[in-house]
């Protein structure tokens, strides 16, 4: 498995969080360039093949980091039931690509919180409240295995084990049910991930299901061209900035040249 996150530990004392490491939230980490790569999965492989040829209407660093991730998503499923598209699509979002200052100072690639009783090293990080405590961990892989730990060890999730296999969307639903984010659009968030990058494919490899040909898409897309923004477009389409911002799943009005926009 590929390890492209691979960074330097710098230990403090840290008395709160059950660690005695923890990393200096003042100092940034420089953003890496993640490539695109071939994993020793024939199918993974094919998968993102099918995706480097939409990469102009995607985002280069979302394929990149599912070619990093997917198999791994998909050896947790395996183990632990957890859809492999859920695992993916939280990774992506709760680490921005891998490339979040979280992710980078701890390798903490799904926002797991020390919690009472971790005794691991952590970090501290503005999130819901200034410098909370957050997991950190040697290798990116051992937040998916901690991941996968984590919800199957609280019996609040309990009741998603009993959902299908493949339920990705019961899971997007019932992890915020459950709590695990308290952003309101957070199954929203999920979902559209993984339609937008066909994770649940990655489900069906693991289960040997049959993939699918992509279908076509039942929404009116617009692909961003140079000098547009939001309003622009919402005006274009006799639509409105927040109604573009909530069928794209967007937080702030930023887009970029080439994107693809749902706009009807």
């Amino acid at each position: 498995m590929n390890k492209f996150l691979s960074l330097l530990v710098f230990a403090v004392v840290l008395s709160s969080c059950g660690s005695s490491k923890n990393t200096s939230h003042s100092k940034r980490i420089p953003v890496p360039n993640i490539p695109i790569v071939k994993t020793d999965n024939k199918a993974v492989n094919k998968e993102i093949d099918k995706l480097k040829k939409r990469k102009s209407s995607l985002d280069t660093r979302t394929i990149a980091y599912i070619s990093h991730y997917a198999v791994i998503s998909m050896e947790e499923m395996k183990k632990h039931k957890i859809p492999a598209s859920i695992t993916l699509a939280q990774g992506i979002l709760e680490s921005g690509n891998g490339l979040s200052q979280l992710a980078l100072k701890s390798n903490n690639h799904f926002g797991v919180k020390c919690h009472k009783g971790w005794k691991g090293s952590s970090v501290r990080h503005d999130d819901d409240e200034a410098q909370e405590c957050f997991r950190k961990y040697k290798h990116v892989e051992t937040s998916y295995r901690d991941h996968s730990d984590f919800l199957r060890t609280r019996s609040r999730y309990d009741f998603l084990f009993k959902l299908k296999k493949d339920d990705y969307k019961g899971w997007a639903k019932g992890l915020k049910k459950a709590g695990y984010a308290t952003d309101k659009r957070y199954p929203d968030k999920l979902i559209h991930l993984i339609e937008t990058y066909e994770l649940y494919n990655y489900d069906k490899i693991v289960l040997r299901k049959k993939i699918d040909a992509p279908k076509k898409s039942r929404y009116r897309m617009h692909r961003v061209r140079k000098g547009e923004t939001l309003y622009s477009i919402s005006k274009k389409y006799k639509t409105t900035v927040e109604q573009l911002k909530s069928w794209n799943n967007l937080d702030s009005n930023t887009i970029s040249i080439h994107q693809e926009l749902r706009v009807k």
